[in-house]
């Protein structure tokens, strides 16, 4: 009883991990190999909790912006992720559903879910094709960093 207690505390360990700006299944996903999670349960979690994130910025993204940089204490902050993340538009101008499936799946910091479903909202993008993209994006980058984890775990 208290080992599937202790993996259940895993799990939700790492599906919160995962809807954390930056470190996302990025981060998540070895933290579950650490700690013993099968790669399909790592995948799984992650994948679900990087996804639960999507919807709400996709859908209030621009406002919750807004708001961030009209506040003093806030400002430079929301300033400087509004700027970081419109830099990256060029890929989506370019390469429209696809491109932001590419920036969402690329496992590098400044990508991923939250910065996909940002730019999504600041270009006003259509919900389904964002979501969807954005789904798609998880979907590699979580194939990826299962892959290349639970290889190079196994050596340790």
């Amino acid at each position: 009883m208290e080992q599937a207690f202790l993996q259940l505390q895993n799990h939700v360990y790492v599906f919160l991990m995962s809807m954390v700006p930056v470190v996302e299944l990025r981060g998540a996903i070895p933290m579950a190999c650490m700690l013993g999670l099968p790669w399909y349960e790592a995948l799984l979690s992650t994948m679900i909790g990087n996804l639960l994130i999507v919807p709400p910025v996709v859908l209030l993204g621009r406002e919750i912006l807004r708001i961030g940089k009209s506040w003093k204490v806030t400002s430079r902050l929301f300033c400087a992720v509004e700027r970081r993340t419109l830099a990256k538009q060029d890929v989506i101008n370019k390469y429209s559903f696809w491109g932001l499936a590419i920036l969402v799946a690329i496992p590098l910091p400044g990508t991923g879910a939250w910065t996909g479903a940002l730019l999504a909202a600041l270009l006003n993008l259509r919900v389904k094709n964002a979501l969807l993209s954005c789904f798609v994006g998880v979907l590699i980058a979580g194939i990826i960093v299962t892959a290349v984890t639970y290889s190079v775990g196994s050596f340790f």
